[in-house]
Formats: C-alpha cells, structure tokens, sequence
C-alpha cells in the first residue's frame, strides 16, 4: 500500500503506538457508561467516536511531524518556547476555580468548541529546548553561571506557571529535566544546587499559597489532603477512589471478567481516564495489565535503541527527552491504580480518554520517529553507494 511507503522510522514504535490505540477502544468504550450517566448523554457510542476521533487526529499528527527531519527541531523549540509562556499566562489569568482551588489546566480553542490543556504541550516542547541546549554544550566545559539565563530560567519560568494548577505535571517535568540533565553530561554538583533551590521554591510557595489563599486561589490543600490520605488510615474522596480501583484489580483474577463485564466502572470517578487500568486488569485480568506493561517497557527498549542509533547528539537527547515522560507516565498512572503512588491525575498514554493527552503522546513519538527516519536514511545512502571493486569487476 502507498500509505505504508509513505511511513519511515522505528517499524516497532509505530507498531507498539497502534497496539496501545487499538487496545484502548473497548476499555473507554466500557467505562465511558458512567461518563454518559454523569454526563446526560446516554449514549456511550458518542464517547467511543469521540476517543476513535482523538486518536485519529493524534495520528495525524504523529504522521505529519514524523516526515520533518529532525534538526529543524532546534529552531522550532525556540520559536516555540514564547508561545507557550503566551499560553500558559492566558491559561493562569482565566482564574478558573474549583471549590476555591486553582484549576486554570485548560484553554478553549476558538471556534471549534474544544479545550487544550497547555501544561502537556510546554512539556513536550521545554523537553526538545533542553535536549538543543545541553546538545550544544556537550563536552564543553561550562560554569553554572553561563548556564542559567539561557537553560535554568525559562525551565523554572514554565514550572511557576504551571504549578499552581498541577503539581504533579510540574514534578514529572522537573524529574524528566533532571534525569535528561544527568544523561547530557551536566555537571552533577550543578543539578545538585538546582534540586535545592527546587525544592526551596517548592516550600516557599506553599508557605504562601497558606498564608494567603484568597489572594492566590491554589491547589495545595488538595495536594497535601492527597498525601495524607496516601500515609494515614482516615477515609477521604481519594481513599473512595483507590479503594473503589483496588476492588476491580481484585476482582479481575488472572483472565478478567471479560471484555464491557466491569462493575466498578460505574462507582469509579475517572474510570475512563486517570483510573482506566483498574478497569483493564478488572476485564482482562493480570493477562491484560501484564501485556500493557510489556508494551511500555518494549517502547522504553526501542527508544534507547533509537537514541542510541542516533548519529547526533542532540538527536540522542532528544528521544530520551520526549520519550522518557511517556514510559515514566504510565508507570505512575498504574503504580496510583494499585496504591503505590498518591493520586496524581496523570492519564494512561495512549489508553485514556482524553483529547490533548493523546495528542501531545502522538506528537511526541513523532519525534522519535523522526529521528529513526533520518538513521534509516543514512542507512539507505550508505547501501546505495556503488563499490568501485564492483565496478572493477564488472568491466573485466
């Protein structure tokens, strides 16, 4: 088929991306009941259509950014970095609230009647920014003075703007910078002073989202309501949510109750989403969690394969930074369903409902792709060479 001609990069990537969409159509369809009960609609086909929709055009454009060669990158995330401080100073200033908490995550997109989360694309783009610069200061002996207008600021500028409404996108971005930091060469002494003044900040903030929490509407109670009710034995709305999470884990034994067979789908908040793999493991049992996980950690291998195969630097860096956050998601996303992780919101890459998460997922594998395109291409000159022996011996 023209189509697959038209399709360059990692076959296996593209093959893992298209299991997970696949695999993620019964298990929305299933739990979006209760999203249609809640919701008014009636209707869980119009969920099913809306997800079916979400993942078509993500793969659109994981198609489309796979065909730019990866260097342009470098430009794009500079031009691009502007634009997401524009976006997430509109996102901050609409003042949205939710029980006198912060929740300013998303923006109306004009005219077509859809929100955008714009945390997921300032991550993805912040990730390509520093993968540029710590590409440009590799083997260069640099003092952390230098590096601090041009890498640490906007890095701390986009964290700021994004921490009062979600802190744990916030601390997945700084975590994935500090890992792509240490795998660039920066110096370690360095990342140690800037995980201090992390945390510094981090504390500081909340000292005064608690002083003055009228004048800066915040989501530290929620945060601090979720880590207690992670360590104590008081049942909260998030205790509701893990227990009702871990019942359908129990309840799905090896083989799963069966595929749309769930029952904890209509008592679990987010089932369709933040908790979708409590459903997975409730309807397709261990079989079904354990093949998802093998499906995240062959992603995890190709990646370091692709980076790996790079024939830049920046190239390496930049699969690991944009690929890294997707494997670390999913892992936190199921380490909440079974109560090794505190409630985060995070979604299932790939798997949860949800337009702008899979659409920043599939821009991200874009870029990997991208990067594994230019390899093959290398590949293909080299192949085509002509030997001059061969010529030799063809003309005797």
């Amino acid at each position: 088929m023209e189509l697959f001609k038209q399709i360059k990069g990692d076959r296996l990537i593209w093959a893992i991306a298209a299991l997970l969409a696949i695999f993620s159509f019964l298990p929305v369809y299933s739990a979006a009941s209760n999203l249609a009960y809640t919701g008014g609609v009636g209707n869980t086909f119009t969920y099913f259509v809306k997800h079916f929709m979400h993942l078509l055009l993500g793969f659109a454009i994981m198609y489309g950014v796979h065909k730019i060669p990866y260097r342009y990158f470098r430009g794009l995330s500079m031009v691009m970095l502007p634009i997401v401080f524009v976006l997430l100073i509109v996102t901050v200033l609409q003042g949205t609230t939710i029980d006198g908490a912060n929740a300013s995550r998303w923006i109306q997109i004009p005219l077509v009647n859809m929100s955008f989360q714009t945390s997921t694309l300032a991550s993805v783009v912040l990730m390509v920014y520093v993968a540029r610069y710590l590409s440009k200061i590799k083997d260069k002996k640099v003092s952390f003075k230098e590096t601090l207008l041009p890498l640490w600021a906007p890095v701390f500028l986009v964290l700021a703007l994004i921490l009062p409404a979600n802190f744990s996108t916030t601390a997945i971005i700084f975590v994935m910078i500090m890992l792509l930091s240490f795998i660039g060469g920066y110096p370690i002494k360095y990342l140690l002073v800037i995980i201090g003044t992390g945390i510094m900040a981090l504390v500081f903030f909340i000292l005064v989202a608690k002083s003055f929490p009228d004048a800066m509407p915040n989501r530290v109670d929620t945060w601090m309501s979720r880590i207690e009710s992670f360590t104590s034995t008081e049942e909260t709305v998030e205790d509701y949510q893990i227990e009702q999470a871990k019942i359908a884990i129990a309840s799905g034994g090896i083989s799963g109750s069966g595929p749309g067979k769930s029952k904890q789908k209509n008592l679990l908040p987010q089932s369709s989403s933040d908790f979708i793999f409590a459903i997975i493991i409730e309807e397709y049992g261990l079989i079904g969690g354990v093949f998802l996980l093998i499906l995240y950690s062959w992603l995890l291998f190709r990646l370091v394969i692709v980076s790996q195969k790079s024939d830049t630097v920046f190239g390496k860096l930049l699969v690991l930074g944009v690929g890294l956050p997707i494997v670390f998601q999913a892992l936190i996303n199921m380490a909440v369903a079974v109560e090794l992780f505190p409630v985060t919101g995070q979604t299932l890459p790939l798997i949860s409902s949800g337009g702008t998460s899979i659409w920043m997922t599939c821009l991200a594998i874009g870029i990997i792709l991208s990067v594994s395109a230019k390899r093959e291409e290398i590949k293909e000159l080299e192949n085509n060479e002509e030997n001059p022996l061969d010529i030799l011996s063809e003309t005797i």
